[in-house]
């Protein structure tokens, strides 16, 4: 009788059994693209920081949400760059806003493909704040909550499928879910932003949304890196509060977080895989360093094994592709 050991061994230098096997498998039907999409734009505009990502027109958000749904990525993710912000970040809920119109313009030409719309106002307030801002500089948590819940009854107009806030305010998920509910979308799910850090990992996004903070920074309202803990209470409290799936936000660093909310809560799991984790594959590949298909697919792997459903990232159409 071989020892165990040694029955793996051969299983895995069968090539034909590898598949059978194999303990974690990732498709493209467990992916989600995010598009940045830009009002006033008739074109791809390339983002330094990241590249192959572009900031898109409309139409090219379509045909890029096609394309993707053309792999089989079932979603997209859409995050808004208005022509012009104020502090209360207003085009964040006006029904012609530009994640408005994608989003209709996108359910028209693919109406199979779902539409996330990412829910925060930093990209639409002047300040670069994810909420409205006190005159001392704080920012202001429930003055901003009926602003969030009115912005995700704008999405679910235009005919988003899935509204996932990102903002990170205290009982925002409540509110959304209530909003929602009053106006009769009581069955559109709500995908929050649960575990939400302060990361350094952000930067390729605020160049591309141009949504950096104008002064001070989010550690008020996004977390401490350090606090595994206060990511399960905050996953709870979305769950108490009506969230349908949780998210944790980036996703190499936390994967720990990733298992345990999905451990404790039992609920569906995304982990955004975030700008800075593209951006170091890219570089990284680019320089020679290492081969940029193994090792993205390996990180994608890596996340779905530490137990996320979902994992959204801008890798989505090449792995689909490679994973076909």
């Amino acid at each position: 009788m071989p020892f165990p050991s040694t029955r793996m061994r051969r299983l895995r230098a069968t090539r034909a059994l590898r598949g059978l096997v194999r303990e974690t498998q990732v498709s493209p039907g467990d992916l989600v693209y995010p598009m940045f999409v830009a009002a006033g734009l008739d074109r791809r505009e390339p983002i330094a920081a990241m590249p192959g990502v572009s900031r898109l027109s409309i139409a090219h958000a379509v045909a890029e949400a096609g394309e993707a749904s053309a792999l089989g990525i079932p979603a997209v993710l859409l995050f808004g760059i208005p022509a012009a912000k104020d502090p209360e970040g207003s085009g964040a809920w006006d029904d012609d806003g530009i994640v408005q119109l994608a989003t209709a313009a996108i359910k028209e030409a693919h109406p199979d493909t779902l539409v996330v719309a990412d829910l925060c106002l930093c990209e639409y307030t002047d300040h670069g704040h994810c909420g409205l801002v006190r005159i001392d500089g704080s920012v202001d948590n429930d003055g901003t909550l009926e602003l969030l819940a009115r912005t995700a009854v704008s999405q679910a107009r235009a005919g988003a499928d899935v509204i996932a806030p990102s903002d990170m305010m205290d009982g925002r998920v409540g509110a959304i879910r209530a909003a929602l509910d009053d106006e009769g979308f009581a069955e559109l799910p709500v995908m929050s932003y649960s575990a939400k850090f302060a990361s350094a990992f952000y930067g390729p996004f605020r160049e591309a949304a141009g949504s950096a903070p104008a002064f001070g920074d989010r550690r008020g309202y996004q977390m401490d890196p350090a606090n595994g803990q206060e990511a399960l209470r905050e996953a709870r409290l979305d769950v108490e509060e009506g969230a349908d799936i949780l998210m944790v936000k980036p996703a190499l660093p936390y994967l720990d977080l990733i298992r345990r909310i999905k451990d404790d809560t039992g609920m569906p799991m995304a982990a955004y895989h975030v700008s800075g984790e593209y951006a170091m594959l890219e570089a990284a590949a680019a320089a020679g360093y290492l081969d940029k298909r193994a090792a993205v697919l390996e990180t994608l792997t890596s996340i779905k094994r530490a137990g996320a459903d979902i994992v959204i990232t801008y890798h989505a159409k090449e792995a689909a592709e490679w994973l076909s």
